[in-house]
């Protein structure tokens, strides 16, 4: 291959004409020339922190879509479909991208289950971590969600840690808010990054304690506003990551949307692309290319650097996105799962009265964390209402790996006026949770998604079911990823348009209210969780 465009030299600061020549998947040749150059050539981005299954599509799908907006590769956690089906899912990942030629890196995770508070489908202990971690395909340890764990020095965590050690593999972190002398153990146990920080001064604080920061941008928590001023400072230990992306988000943009819209708040150019592609490859030892003799031909040609309209993606020298082609073609997939429940009736979601004042679970948008709220609900024939009025609806967790009576709570925030959604995607366990307005409405959406073995549901004023089955794991489709992208933003307008709600990503936010180590109430299938003091708490105020 032969290229001549701009050069952006992120390493030396420099930009300038070249003629760029591949021989094999590498960069034989970089050479200055006296022309005028209307494109520009720059490394590929980085997802430094993805779920890929949040998409709804498995990693080959996903790369089909990804390298439209300039990316080459990711750092894939595979903690969802290991909660699932074990280690055969992080094998899964690892295979179904292999075909893609879009790089996918996935690490072990260490955190499945992520609590003992939940049912999960699989467990990885300290033995199955070793398994993976020993692997070459295996690049680093997955974000250690159990903080209380480490600061308490809990054996089974620190044996995971250790393992990672031994291989000399990075170590993600996972602590929301987490400061002062508890962060500094979290950090001495060799923990080296974290992508929940939500303040500036969180963010500063973990940067000046010799954390890297990873700014998040998904669907549902978005902390770019938040943590950007922190850029110029510090931007040699930070990164981009989505964490979780749906899929109508994903074909809008990825990396390159917040490298764009860095560069409208005036930070520098090159600090920008050293956050988006140098920083992950550096620390996670990945082999992607930087724009380098001698490196792989991994690089992105632009039309300009504002925008970033991406003209060819190129990776191992082989150019698989080219002026609005994508020259990765959609492939057929296996169904491997792990869904062993029958259907609910209406019954199972009838809330009986068992005090006068209840804890409400408190959404807030844009944001994973919750609050706590003390509420007086109505009662008819024994049973504790919703109260649109006050916007408190049900919200439930339906096992699905296990025959049990569905966990109950109420929940503030999700604006429904009429139905119910109901999703197999709820981090981390990935049981059936649903927030509806009804116990009807509730049960036409969980069962609608036992029928399908995995998916997400909407149900409107008039008990209509409109649905995206999700038969991979319960967490991904098998279909063309544009595809995905349209039924799943037609189940969001519904539930916006018709239901009410408004919140920016109602779906991401439910799958986020059954993730215990988020603070502060969440819901798993046992029941009512206070994410600070980390024990159940009960439906009742206490």
């Amino acid at each position: 291959m032969e290229i001549k465009a701009n050069l952006v030299d992120v390493y030396n600061k420099e930009i300038y004409p070249v003629i760029l020549k591949t021989k094999g998947e590498l960069i034989e040749s970089i050479t200055k020339i006296d022309e005028v150059c209307d494109t520009y050539i720059l490394p590929g981005f980085i997802d430094a922190h993805i779920h890929i299954e949040s998409s709804m599509l498995p990693p080959h799908e996903f790369a089909r879509i990804a390298i439209t907006h300039g990316s080459v590769a990711t750092v894939s956690d595979p903690h969802e479909i290991a909660n699932v089906l074990g280690v055969d899912g992080v094998y899964f990942m690892i295979d179904n991208a292999k075909e893609s030629g879009f790089k996918s890196y996935f690490g072990a995770s260490v955190c499945v289950p992520a609590t003992p508070f939940e049912t999960n489908g699989a467990t990885l202990g300290v033995k199955e971590v070793q398994e993976l971690l020993k692997r070459d395909d295996i690049y680093y340890l997955s974000e250690v969600m159990n903080f209380p764990g480490v600061i308490a020095n809990d054996e089974d965590m620190l044996s995971k840690i250790a393992v990672a050690k031994k291989y000399n593999k990075p170590i993600d972190g996972h602590a929301p808010a987490l400061s002062g002398d508890d962060l500094q153990i979290y950090i001495d146990a060799g923990i080296s990054t974290d992508h929940e920080a939500f303040t500036y001064e969180e963010g500063k604080e973990k940067l000046q304690r010799g954390m890297k920061i990873l700014i998040r941008e998904g669907s549902a928590a978005k902390n770019y506003e938040a943590l950007h001023p922190l850029i110029d400072e510090y931007y040699e230990n930070m990164m981009f990551c989505s964490d979780d992306k749906h899929p109508d988000d994903l074909v809008k943009s990825h990396i390159n949307e917040l490298v764009s819209r860095s560069l409208k708040y005036g930070h520098n150019l090159f600090k920008v692309l050293q956050i988006a592609s140098i920083n992950p490859i550096k620390h996670y030892n990945l082999d992607v290319g930087s724009l380098r003799v001698g490196d792989k031909a991994d690089f992105i040609e632009v039309l300009d650097l504002e925008d970033f309209k991406v003209l060819k993606t190129v990776i191992d020298a082989k150019v698989l996105f080219d002026n609005g082609v994508i020259k990765i073609e959609h492939q057929q997939t296996s169904h491997p799962n792990n869904f062993n429940i029958s259907q609910k009736s209406d019954d199972d979601f009838r809330f009986m009265q068992s005090c006068k004042k209840y804890n409400v679970i408190d959404v807030i948008n844009r944001q994973l964390i919750t609050q706590r709220e003390i509420q007086n609900l109505k009662i008819k024939d024994g049973a504790v209402q919703c109260d649109l009025q006050k916007d408190i609806l049900m919200i439930s967790v339906t096992n699905r790996y296990i025959e049990a009576k569905p966990a109950l709570s109420f929940v503030h925030g999700f604006g429904l006026k009429s139905g119910a959604i109901a999703s197999s995607v709820a981090h981390d366990s990935h049981n059936i949770i649903a927030v509806g307005c009804d116990e009807r409405s509730i049960a036409l959406a969980v069962n609608q998604i036992i029928q399908n073995k995995g998916g997400i549901c909407v149900v409107d004023k008039e008990l209509n079911t409109t649905h995206l089955p999700l038969p991979i794991a319960g967490l991904m489709s098998d279909e063309d990823g544009y595809e995905v992208a349209k039924k799943y933003a037609q189940i969001d307008e519904i539930t916006k348009s018709k239901l009410g709600s408004k919140l920016d990503a109602p779906f991401m936010s439910l799958s986020f209210m059954a993730l215990l180590v988020i603070p502060q109430l969440k819901l798993s299938d046992k029941g009512l969780f206070d994410g600070n003091s980390f024990h159940f708490i009960g439906e009742c105020e206490i």
